[in-house]
């Protein structure tokens, strides 16, 4: 049925639960799992913070892409754990709901398993959050977990 399941991943219990979901499914159709995180660039605001952090200097791309890294590798981790025999891990940098169905359209994706809820700033909650514009979006299947 599902031959390959994208599950975005931004750390949240939310996204979590996703993966869980994702697992079993992947388990149950014997597809592949693709878990991808996006990071979104810095503003110049952003930036003028991380001058006034001597203990942490450095890049905030760098720093962020770090982070991110490290999101997507512990759910692979996770996913390997309850079971998953096909996995693969991704980081991105733009805007979260464009880069996920983006994403899911160039890589042939069946479904995509998302949590209702993420780690999500304000301007999520004036505008929408990104479960909601992956659901309106997507060419494909749309889970909300």
């Amino acid at each position: 049925m599902f031959k390959h399941i994208l599950v975005p991943v931004d750390g949240s219990e939310n996204a979590i639960s996703a993966l869980e979901k994702a697992v079993e499914l992947q388990t149950l159709t014997g597809g592949k799992l693709t878990i991808l995180t996006i990071y979104r660039h810095h503003s110049m605001l952003e930036a003028s913070f991380s001058m006034v952090r001597p203990q942490d200097p450095g890049n905030m791309d760098d720093i962020m892409r770090g982070a991110a890294r490290e999101v997507a590798e512990t759910a692979k981790a996770r996913a390997l754990e309850l079971g998953s025999a096909d996995v693969r891990a991704f980081v991105k940098n733009g805007p979260v709901a464009r880069n996920i169905v983006a994403f899911a359209a160039e890589h042939d994706v069946d479904l995509i398993v998302i949590g209702s809820r993420g780690m999500g700033s304000i301007e999520n909650y004036l505008l929408g959050s990104v479960s909601h514009k992956v659901t309106g979006t997507a060419k494909c299947p749309v889970l909300v977990v």
